[in-house]
């Protein structure tokens, strides 16, 4: 199967739009998982609903007429910053609808994004990956893939093109660099838990 996901990216890539149909049932059910993670701490009525996240976030990816997919992983990955910005987007214009609320102070852990992940959550923690990404733009990727996304360290190693003490120095540095501007304590069993993917 991940063979036939690699080949139908390369059609893709190559401009050959007729295997947008033939992707989508094969990457299908891990783009929901990726959605499900992301949506998980959302509140029952947001706008978006898991299949409308996935495929929103689709038709972005088959939408790109300059993509070079290096592999399943990368697709994955790159779906899980899709996913991240169309979420964060829809945070910004709640928090538009809503005015009058400040930031509040999120606490950044390796878990599904927080169970009360209020827009303000979103957005305080898209702000500090901009600001890693300007540090590191390695590490916020992993951040993204891994935070948002839930992929594994060799997903994120082999999206990236890099190995995996490699990865887990990034999330370890990243983890600690947003716990730090986000002025939440480190949790060290968060931290050491973090390690073992």
């Amino acid at each position: 199967m991940n063979q036939d996901i690699t080949v139908l990216l390369n059609d893709l890539a190559g401009g050959n739009r007729t295997v947008v149909d033939a992707l989508l049932p094969e990457v299908y059910d891990e783009l929901r998982r990726i959605a499900s993670r992301q949506l998980a701490g959302e509140r029952n009525n947001h706008t978006l609903n898991t299949t409308a996240l996935v495929h929103e976030a689709y038709l972005k990816l088959v939408r790109q007429d300059r993509s070079t997919w290096q592999n399943r992983a990368h697709f994955f990955g790159v779906a899980s910053m899709a996913m991240r910005r169309i979420l964060i987007n829809y945070a910004k214009k709640r928090l538009a609808e809503k005015r009058g609320s400040g930031m509040a102070a999120v606490t950044f852990e390796d878990s599904v994004v927080a169970v009360e992940a209020r827009a303000e959550e979103l957005i305080a923690l898209d702000e500090a990956l901009k600001r890693l990404e300007a540090i590191s733009e390695r590490q916020a990727q992993v951040v993204t893939m891994r935070y948002f996304g839930g992929l594994k360290q060799a997903e994120i190693a082999e999206a990236l093109g890099i190995s995996e003490p490699t990865v887990r120095r990034d999330w370890r540095f990243a983890k600690a660099w947003l716990t730090r501007e986000l002025g939440a304590p480190n949790d060290e069993s968060t931290a050491h838990g973090a390690d073992s993917r």
